[in-house]
């Protein structure tokens, strides 16, 4: 697994823009516009508006993470991150392959929490790790050979491009 470097917008830059849609409205500006201008849909400044008019700036603050909350620990996460970027063999598997069956594995027998694989992502991904694929190699491949067919053979077997005009 490798590190990304992080999702997308956070709740406090998602309340930023909520809060000058509301700086747009109070200058009577239409949600149309506001979208516009915002770089959102229109459905969205106009639900944003409505729920403005309706509660105020209060509405639109940000109410934190949406979701259901974690199950492991700010200590416990850091420590599964390390774990992982320790590698799989230090973790008693037999290659160094993190699959997210492997971490589902790993965090039950760790911290006692049982993750279903399907929802491993979502936890690495909030970690800053992203899916690598392993690439696949024939036992088989002789890499100083395809270098000298990539070189002499292709060439002469390629067609050549048509003389524009022709």
């Amino acid at each position: 697994m490798a590190k990304a470097t992080g999702p997308g917008p956070d709740q406090k830059e998602l309340e930023k823009r909520r809060l000058k849609a509301i700086r747009l409205f109070e200058r009577g500006v239409t949600p149309a516009e506001a979208a516009r201008r915002l770089e959102v849909h229109r459905q969205s400044a106009t639900r944003w508006r409505s729920a403005w008019l309706a509660g105020g700036r209060e509405a639109l603050v940000s109410k934190g993470k949406t979701g259901r909350k974690c199950a492991l620990t700010e200590s416990q996460l850091e420590e599964l991150a390390g774990l992982l970027t320790a590698g799989a063999v230090a973790a008693g598997y037999p290659n160094e392959m993190w699959t997210l069956p492997r971490v589902a594995d790993l965090i039950r027998e760790r911290f006692g929490v049982k993750y279903h694989p399907g929802h491993v992502w979502h936890l690495l991904s909030g970690l800053g790790f992203s899916c690598q694929r392993p690439a696949r190699r024939a036992v088989e491949r002789d890499d100083e050979k395809v270098l000298r067919w990539k070189r002499y053979k292709w060439p002469a077997l390629k067609k050549k491009p048509a003389a524009r005009g022709e």
